[in-house]
């Protein structure tokens, strides 16, 4: 732990592969800003050396002897309940779900390892353009709130302030789109499951996660919700009542097809770095339902959602962000906010009442 900004961003390398450990410490050491403080072999290990170290970030494995990730995160949080922690996991049902798990307990971000080490350039193209930046903007984040500033990358040019949320005065949406990112599916676990049974449009969300993820995302939001949740598939009837999230890797649309309106698929570019993105979805369902379309923007880093929520208010709908200071990460939902497009700015937990109640304000509205 430093309280020079300049100084690289300290990491607690955590992972029962030596292997990994030496290919990522080797990897890193490319990076001016970054530098290994230590490893360690289990979770037990990594306890004493975060007492000991203070790094500004914990990369975590999952599976590991002695103390396994998960058991680690539980002992870790009470201690150092700001430090930021990664979990590095694997593209696998099993990873996938412990890495769910491991966000749920607290986990901060994660990163999926190389597939193979065989591969040296694939490897370290993964460490450099996926570890790396999440390693530099956690660090950031962290030293910022420790010296209560903002990190220099992500200072606004606009007033922190976000500006007065505009007042809404349109008709009755006839969807709700929901945008997430870093944070996402602890909030959605929040928003999905308190949305009201006999809610009377569809729901479409895009969660930045890879494939496998956004499939286990779907079925616990199931568990949890009162509406059906299903991850998305192209060609399927979009409904009233229902969830659907997008599949990871691929952005979601929505289309008519005849009297219909069906999911779609979109195998282009990635927009804003993200497949599935925001934007890209807002976007289609824009084509669709006009000025019927009500944007929610949650927690998340980067500001993809921002191009869909001002085409939403410019088409007549509804926009609302998650609050600043319970978001994870205040990216996405800041940037809406400070653009003044916001209608309601709103704490987690307020999100699922004010999406029922605009909407029964809305019915309310049309049949006065």
């Amino acid at each position: 732990m430093s309280n020079d900004p300049r100084a690289p961003i300290r990491v607690l390398l955590v992972d029962d592969s030596a292997v990994i450990r030496r290919f990522v410490t080797e990897t890193l050491e490319l990076e001016p800003d970054i530098v290994i403080a230590s490893t360690a072999a289990n979770g037990q290990l990594a306890l004493d050396k975060i007492e000991r170290e203070h790094p500004d970030v914990v990369v975590l494995d999952v599976e590991m002897p002695v103390l396994d990730g998960l058991s680690t995160l539980k002992q870790l949080r009470p201690r150092w309940p700001d430090i930021p922690v990664v979990m590095y996991s694997t593209l696998t049902q099993r990873g996938a779900t412990a890495t769910l798990d491991a966000l749920a307990l607290g986990a901060t971000d994660y990163v999926l390892k190389p597939s193979q080490l065989g591969d040296q350039d694939a490897a370290r193209h993964n460490v450099l353009k996926e570890l790396a930046p999440i390693i530099r903007s956690w660090g950031n984040v962290y030293r910022a709130r420790r010296a209560g500033t903002r990190p220099a990358a992500a200072a606004p040019a606009a007033p922190v302030a976000a500006s007065k949320p505009k007042t809404f005065q349109g008709g009755r949406p006839d969807v709700v789109l929901i945008g997430s990112s870093t944070g996402g599916p602890q909030a959605l676990t929040e928003v999905i499951p308190n949305l009201p049974a006999n809610l009377h449009v569809p729901v479409l969300v895009v969660q930045h996660m890879p494939p496998l993820f956004t499939k286990l995302l779907a079925e616990r939001l199931a568990a949890r919700s009162p509406l059906p949740v299903v991850e998305a598939d192209a060609g399927m009837v979009v409904e009233p009542g229902h969830v659907y999230i997008a599949r990871g890797g691929i952005h979601m649309v929505a289309g008519r097809n005849g009297t219909a309106i069906e999911i779609g698929t979109d195998d282009g570019p990635p927009e804003n770095s993200c497949k599935p993105a925001v934007d890209v979805m807002f976007r289609s369902a824009l084509g669709v339902w006009g000025a019927k379309t009500m944007g929610v923007i949650l927690t998340g880093m980067g500001q993809d959602g921002l191009a869909g929520c001002k085409q939403i208010v410019t088409a007549g709908g509804p926009v609302i962000v998650q609050d600043e200071r319970t978001s994870v990460v205040w990216g996405m939902p800041g940037a809406v906010a400070r653009a003044g497009i916001a209608h309601e700015i709103l704490p987690l937990a307020d999100i699922a009442p004010a999406i029922t109640r605009h909407l029964s304000r809305s019915l309310a509205r049309a049949s006065a």
